[in-house]
């Protein structure tokens, strides 16, 4: 049999092929004389990647962040990586070392307010956001793994596209190609926190494998202020780690099968002692990829997600609150169809399901006596079944593009019950089911003006279901409690954008894109009173921009550069009418990067990174500023021996003074000036 694996698994060119290879093709001749005249068998493509984009996919802004640049992240975590996509945004600015993580909400282009993801993560084509909370575990995706992610902004239509109001961000793990047969990395800091990660990637016959894991462990540093801190203060100390399994094998010359299997468990300490929070996990999946005439994208798959927090009261520093246990399960899948319909026409027909269900169970504590004074548990279930259909139509120069969604959401079996210190019931709540049908829509152009220009516009309508954590959980920032609402109605955004993608020279590109969002329904924290928020939704939130995208790239230097400006207004209405013209929570009206690097010779690699976020507010009053900040990053890698590279990277360079929370002049940091070194092997 012809084998043909393709990219993502050719072995690279300086090294030897096994001896089993070099035998086998020694043998070849022979066998092909043996057979006598006969056919030559079909040849079998594996790549581990899914069907790819459409002809259209680069009307709806998109763009694409290489494995160089993934790796060559100061910190080594993924959302740093992210954040040099204009537009892209955290609900806060810590990072997963010193962050709570419920508040790892992703998106785009202004539209958050709370810490929920209105931006769909795939990892491999999987939704990874967390069931009960809609957060993303950061922590559990290791950069290094990874061959590309594809950032499309704007609402989506296609596969899982209810989630997709912001944009769509797409993480491709890499191949035997890009990692090697065995590659690692462990780093140490000044604080003597460590960084370690392994893989291992053989070829497998007509496919292969990657196994992967990654510990990351620390003292943290003081997220208090100096002035700020008493005998209770602590550092951010994080513990954690992740180990992750791929499986590619082809089971005919059209078809693959891609397994996957993801655990992780990340514990923090925010603040004060005592102050833990922990989130694990356990994910799998199973993916059939065709390439035939009628070509398929097949795939089912589970989550299983624990998360547990402990607040501490900011005057008695004891516990108020115990989230012992928030256990979640997801599941779902999606089967695409590409049938080959002719005449310029890229067809794609298919439904998905997303479904989570969980509930959670804490125990209020009183600050002064420790008495336990109510506990609480409350849940429920959402499901989002979608049917989609999508065309692009390829008229010489200028592609057209349109695709619709019919979504049947429901909101079942929610509940809420408390009892107080003795177990005696306090109050048991069962809520009405509720479902119904959402349709939504987008649509574009893409307009060659030649080799070096294309014009583009899009339009789009899309929804996000309320998460479980929106609708059932309250949670404390300690003085302030926010009040979940069972009552919660669907997001629904309508869009549109238009841009301008030019390749002025060889090694050269630029690209702008103006935008106009409104999301209707906006979920937010509504302030009630000084120590009290409720989840509401907002009448909408209005967001408009402008987004510019560029690289240059000149022999050994290469420089990736990105901007946004977002004006984003809230609209209160009702009782919320005192929110109106107000930017939402967390929200930055510029943000920026520039990374500029420097190849000097095979396997080495200099590389520097600015980055800017405006001022933004912490709540949704306009009360607590959180002052812009900018900072430096410096990465640098040298060569020792063969694939061994000594590494060192440089977090905030100039020591800015990052606020990441401002209750009432309370605050909180993030990370100060921070040095790594340390080795890599197969980078």
């Amino acid at each position: 049999m012809t084998r043909r694996a393709g990219a993502a698994i050719a072995p690279p060119v300086d090294r030897k092929p096994p001896a089993f290879l070099a035998l086998a093709a020694a043998l070849a001749p022979a066998a092909a004389l043996a057979q006598d005249g006969a056919p030559e068998p079909p040849v079998i493509v594996v790549t581990g990647q899914g069907l790819g984009q459409t002809p259209a996919s680069p009307a709806y802004g998109t763009q694409v962040i290489g494995r160089e640049q993934i790796v060559a992240s100061a910190s080594g975590r993924i959302e740093d990586v992210l954040a040099s996509a204009a537009g892209f945004q955290q609900f806060r600015r810590s990072d997963s070392r010193s962050a709570n993580p419920s508040a790892q909400g992703v998106t785009l282009r202004a539209l958050g307010g709370n810490a929920t993801s209105r931006a769909l993560v795939l990892l491999d084509g999987v939704p990874l956001a967390d069931p009960f909370f809609g957060y993303v575990p950061l922590s559990a995706v290791a950069p290094e793994r990874l061959g590309s992610i594809r950032i499309t902004r704007g609402g989506g239509s296609g596969p899982f596209g209810a989630g997709a109001l912001a944009g769509t961000i797409e993480l491709d793990s890499a191949g035997p190609a890009t990692l090697g047969p065995l590659s690692g990395q462990g780093l140490v800091n000044q604080r003597g926190e460590t960084e370690l990660s392994a893989s291992a990637a053989p070829v497998l016959g007509e496919g292969f494998a990657v196994l992967g894991g990654r510990w990351d462990r620390g003292q943290g540093f003081h997220t208090a202020p100096r002035d700020q801190r008493v005998a209770a203060s602590t550092r951010a100390r994080f513990d954690s780690w992740s180990a992750s399994a791929r499986l590619v094998q082809p089971l005919a010359p059209d078809y693959e099968v891609q397994l996957r299997a993801l655990a992780f468990e990340d514990r923090r300490t925010l603040r004060f002692a005592g102050a833990d929070s922990s989130s694990k996990g356990h994910d799998l999946s199973a993916r059939l990829v065709g390439r035939g005439r009628w070509q398929v994208d097949a795939l089912a798959y589970v989550q299983w997600r624990n998360f547990t927090n402990v607040v501490i009261s900011a005057t008695r520093f004891t516990p108020v609150l115990d989230q012992r246990d928030t256990p979640s399960t997801g599941l779902g899948g999606k089967l695409e169809l590409r049938p080959p319909v002719g005449g310029g026409h890229v067809l794609r027909l298919g439904a998905d399901l997303r479904r989570a269900e969980g509930e959670l169970f804490e125990d209020a504590y009183n600050a002064v006596t420790g008495a336990r004074t109510e506990q609480r548990n409350a849940g429920g279930t959402t499901s989002d079944w979608g049917l989609f259909v999508e065309d692009d139509w390829r008229l010489g120069p200028l592609v057209l593009t349109g695709g619709l969604r019919a979504d049947r959401t429901s909101i079942a079996g929610g509940f809420y019950r408390a009892r107080d210190g003795s177990g005696a019931p306090v109050e048991d709540i069962a809520y009405l089911d509720r479902a119904g049908w959402t349709l939504s829509w987008r649509g574009g152009a893409l307009w060659a003006l030649g080799p070096a220009l294309r014009l583009r516009a899009a339009a789009y309508r899309g929804l996000r279901l309320p998460t479980l954590n929106e609708l059932y959980r309250p949670f404390v920032v300690f003085p302030v409690v926010t009040q979940a609402n069972a009552a919660l109605e669907n997001e629904r955004l309508e869009g549109i954008e238009a841009g301008a993608d030019w390749q002025p020279a060889a090694g050269a590109s630029l690209s702008l894109t103006g935008f106009d969002n409104r999301l209707a329904g906006a979920i937010a924290n509504v302030t009630l009173a000084p120590d009290l928020r409720q989840r509401r939704n907002l009448e909408a939130i209005e967001a408009r921009g402008i987004e510019l995208a560029g690289a240059l790239e000149r022999g050994r230097w290469r420089l990736d550069a990105s901007l946004a400006y977002s004006d984003a207004r809230q609209r209160g209405g009702g009782a919320a009418a005192a929110l109106d013209g107000f930017r939402p929570a967390q929200t930055p009206r510029w943000a920026g990067s520039a990374m500029l690097a420097w190849q000097p010779a095979r396997g080495a690699r200099l590389a520097a990174m600015l980055r800017h976020v405006g001022d933004q507010f912490e709540g949704d009053r306009h009360d607590d500023v959180l002052p812009a900040a900018t900072t430096i990053d410096l990465f640098a890698q040298a060569p020792v021996a063969g694939r061994l590279a000594a590494v060192i990277r440089v977090e905030n360079l100039l020591g800015e003074r990052i606020v990441t929370r401002n209750q009432g002049g309370s605050i909180d940091l993030g990370a100060p000036l921070t040095g790594w070194a340390g080795l890599r092997y197969g980078f």
